[in-house]
């Protein structure tokens, strides 16, 4: 597992999540564990190390 950390879109404050290296593309939602909104998470590996990571509003 790879811990990555990143500013929550509604609230800013850095929280981190946990991303698989072995699965290349993911999307999920996931809620920020500091304001509780749900956050759309874009990932994407290739060879193990991440390559794009998005973590984006969906306006709820």
């Amino acid at each position: 597992m790879f811990e990555h950390f990143f500013q929550c879109p509604y609230c800013w404050e850095e929280i981190s999540v946990l991303l698989d290296p072995s699965v290349r593309s993911q999307t999920y939602i996931e809620d920020c564990e500091n304001c509780c909104n749900p956050i759309e998470i874009r990932v994407s590996f290739e060879n193990g190390e991440l390559t794009s990571y998005e973590a984006v509003n969906i306006e709820q």
